[in-house]
């Protein structure tokens, strides 16, 4: 690895540590570490902060507002604010459609859109998934037909995530059912103030409203609003599923939540004991710690051979099924660690300052968290996929 590149990415990750203890609003860390409900105005607020020192979008190039950081800066960042607890970095924008359009649209799509990603005064929301195209994508069925100037698009999208909050979707539609399924897909942006559009909410298990079903009913896009070429939208949303599953912030989470079970097995019970002092909890943390570190260590090699060049295509796919599983399977120790108060579930408690009924402070965040990241070896690509990928890329098969 490039000592430069891999210093590089160790100061960034100081200054990130020094954000967090000398900058970050002591709110808003404080509602993010009692995983209370985030609303869209806590989430500009973060997103512009991130601006401010050119961090929320440090992975660009610099010619379209970035800082060129290599693979293993933008792992380090993001693992980082992860670990220390910190909002979730809404990837719509600046992870996920920013880098289709800087490297595959126009340059009028360059210079309308990338501005207001930067900002955040634009939001974005995926339309990928449908009823019966999660994980099988290029099965997907909503139809855009072109009528002169315009595409009308017919269809309906699942589990869109902020959906409520989006000025434009990103979308993936069928042009074309000629050839393979893969050859008609086409990549749209969307007003979502076009007449024709209709979002309902999905309620998740944690009980908030984070996802949604998008409906489109005969919704006109101009031409101008297509990316790239016409049928050549499976190739970009390949680039943009790369990007979606080499996030470092999994690695992040998954030791923000270890620390948070080390803490709670620490502290005395009404007893005096502690869950620590237990064999089995000891040896249970210790047995996470150690996958922890093997995680990681697979993650930065697996970075550090995308920055060389030298990655398989699996990498990926590898880091997203052992992290997203290693996560859960703390999650549940958490929530276990909890006792009574890991019953109760008060949604009320996320909304608002005060304390739950039973337990820490935090244990309705706790809660919250562990409900909705059952998802988490769904949403990306299932693991069952990212199997096949992985077969398929590393093994030949």
């Amino acid at each position: 690895m490039n000592k430069s590149i891999r210093e590089k990415a160790l100061r960034l990750q100081d200054a990130v540590k020094r954000f967090c203890s000398e900058e970050m609003p002591a709110a808003l860390l404080d509602k993010a570490h009692r995983h209370q409900v985030l609303d869209k105005a806590d989430y500009v607020q973060w997103m512009q902060l991130l601006q401010q020192k050119g961090w929320v979008a440090g992975h660009w190039p610099e010619e379209h507002g970035g800082q060129q950081w290599s693979s293993l800066e933008r792992f380090v960042f993001e693992d980082e604010l992860a670990r220390q607890g910190c909002p979730w970095i809404i990837p719509f924008g600046v992870k996920y459609v920013g880098p289709v359009i800087y490297s595959f649209g126009s340059e009028k799509q360059k210079k309308r859109f990338l501005p207001g990603i930067l900002s955040t005064e634009e939001f974005w929301a995926q339309g990928y998934s449908e009823p019966n195209a999660g994980s099988d994508l290029a099965g997907l069925k909503t139809q855009a037909v072109r009528d002169g100037d315009h595409y009308v698009v017919t269809g309906q999208k699942i589990w869109t995530t902020y959906a409520q909050w989006a000025d434009w979707l990103f979308c993936l539609v069928r042009t074309s059912n000629d050839g393979k399924p893969q050859s008609g897909i086409s990549f749209l942006l969307i007003d979502m103030k076009s007449p024709g559009i209709t979002v309902n909410p999905i309620h998740t298990m944690d009980g908030y409203h984070h996802v949604n079903e998008v409906w489109l009913d005969n919704v006109r896009v101009p031409v101008e609003n297509l990316v790239g070429e016409e049928g050549k939208g499976w190739n970009y949303a390949k680039f943009l599923l790369k990007n979606e599953r080499t996030a470092g912030a999994i690695v992040g989470q998954a030791w923000h939540v270890l620390d948070r079970l080390k803490k709670l097995a620490r502290e005395p019970r009404a007893d005096g004991s502690r869950l620590l002092d237990e064999p089995l909890m000891r040896q249970r943390i210790a047995g996470f710690e150690l996958r922890f570190i093997a995680l990681q260590e697979v993650a930065y090699q697996a970075v550090e051979a995308m920055v060389e060049g030298t990655d398989n295509g699996g990498e990926a796919s590898i880091i997203k099924i052992r992290g997203t599983e290693l996560y859960q399977e703390v999650s549940e120790a958490l929530v276990e660690a909890l006792g009574p108060a890991g019953i109760a579930f008060d949604v009320e408690a996320l909304h608002q300052a005060g304390m739950p009924p039973l337990g820490p402070d935090d244990a309705g965040g706790i809660l919250k968290e562990h409900f909705y990241n059952r998802a988490a070896t769904i949403f990306g690509g299932s693991s069952e996929i990212q199997r096949n990928i992985i077969a398929k890329m590393v093994l030949g098969l």
